[in-house]
């Protein structure tokens, strides 16, 4: 018995140290790679700007009850099924937002979900998308974020249950769901297409609200882009695929408009949450729209459930 209660012991020592290991986000690193480091020019704020609309950062951080979009000041609340997150304050306030975060630390919390402190953030925040970003677009937004208004004040904790709540095991999570890999140009695509397949798989992050999601959370990545269960539990997100189950044959300029206006080629006007994802889009240049639609016509047809209409 006691041998047996020794050999029992000595494994749940194993086991914790494994999972301390492999939780730990220096192992993530030496597995998947670090990230980019901040580049030495000067930021080029343009840019900046075009990645904080492509990424929606006012969607979720702006502060809710107010009619200033670049109010940062987080806050509102995100329903799933693993609990309700709160989005932080994403302001360049010196205690209660980023202010303080080098460029270096604002990239690995984009690209790997590590805050300052060396804490997993919970994927709600889409790192797994940002992590297509390469180092320059990552600065130039940050660069972008400083010339906003300081907002005081900080989101109420997470209200997560057991066991969900234990950070730690998101480490273990990275390692199934985030690769760790920038966005790549494919060589035989035109310059176009490259453009679009960066803004929709990078800051646009279309496939994490687009796709179905496994029982840990994890995109269903054979369904991608085919639409899903809403992740806050309101229904469904509609197929944006070329499949006749999504957006059929929608032509590039026909997306391009789309995002500009948020009226399909029938003529239906986006409700919901895809209303302020279109008034962002709308923030972006014709020649990124046009991008954009050039990479969403191009998707492989997914079979899913049909967009409702004016969603």
């Amino acid at each position: 018995m006691r041998r047996l209660l020794l050999a029992l012991s000595g494994l749940v020592l194993i086991g914790v140290a494994g999972f301390l290991v492999i939780t730990d986000p220096a192992f993530f690193r030496l597995i998947r790679g670090s990230s980019p480091a901040a580049p030495a020019e000067p930021a080029n704020l343009a840019n900046g700007r075009t990645m904080f609309f492509a990424g929606g950062c006012a969607s979720c951080h702006a502060t809710p009850g107010q009619p200033d979009r670049l109010k940062l000041g987080g806050g509102l609340p995100m329903h799933t099924p693993f609990g309700t997150f709160h989005v932080p304050n994403l302001s360049p306030h010196p205690r209660d937002g980023i202010g303080n975060w080098t460029a270096e630390q604002f990239i690995v919390a984009m690209r790997e979900g590590v805050s300052p402190d060396g804490g997993h953030y919970y994927p709600a925040f889409p790192y797994t998308s940002f992590q297509r970003m390469g180092g320059k677009d990552l600065a130039d937004l940050l660069a972008f974020i400083r010339t906003l208004e300081p907002v005081e004040g900080r989101a109420p904790a997470h209200e997560i249950g057991f066991p969900f709540n234990i950070r730690r095991s998101l480490g273990g999570w990275k390692l199934l769901h985030l690769d760790g890999r920038l966005q790549e140009n494919v060589a035989l695509r035109s310059t176009e297409w490259n453009r679009g397949a960066f803004l929709v798989e990078g800051p646009g992050h279309c496939a994490e609200c687009h796709s179905p999601r496994n029982a840990l959370g994890g995109i269903v990545t054979a369904r991608r882009f085919g639409g899903g269960p809403d992740p806050e539990g309101k229904g469904t997100v509609p197929n944006i695929t070329p499949h006749k189950d999504g957006i059929g044959d929608w032509s590039k300029q026909e997306h391009a408009l789309f995002l500009k206006t948020g009226e399909t080629p029938g003529f239906l006007s986006v409700g919901g949450s895809m209303r302020s994802v279109i008034r962002n889009m709308a923030e972006l240049s014709d020649a990124d729209r046009l991008a954009m639609g050039e990479y969403l016509s191009s998707l492989p047809p997914v079979a899913g459930k049909p967009a409702a209409a004016g969603k």
